[in-house]
C-alpha cells in the first residue's frame, strides 16, 4: 500500500475515535443535566405537596377557631342572663 492509503486510514480511524468520544462524552454530560433537573424537580413537587397539606391543616384551625370562638360568645351570652 501507498503512504497515502496508510496515511488516510488512520486519518480515517482518528476521526471515528474523536467523534465517538464526543458523542459520549456530550451524552455523559446530557443525562448528568437531566439528572439534576429531576431532583430540582422533586424538590419542587415535594414543596406543592406540603404546602398542599400545610393549607388544608390551616383550614382546619381556622374552622377550629370559629367554633372557639362561637362556644365564647354562648359562655358570654350565657353569664350575662
Amino acid at each position: 500500500m501507498s503512504d497515502i492509503v496508510i496515511v488516510s486510514i488512520i486519518s480515517l480511524f482518528g476521526t471515528l475515535a474523536g467523534t465517538l468520544g464526543g458523542i459520549l462524552a456530550t451524552s455523559k454530560l446530557t443525562n448528568y443535566r437531566i439528572e439534576q433537573l429531576e431532583k430540582k424537580v422533586d424538590k419542587h413537587n415535594n414543596l406543592i405537596e406540603r404546602m398542599f397539606k400545610a393549607e388544608e391543616n390551616i383550614s382546619i384551625l381556622d374552622e377550629k377557631v370559629k367554633v372557639v370562638n362561637h362556644r365564647l360568645g354562648d359562655l358570654e351570652e350565657d353569664n350575662e342572663r
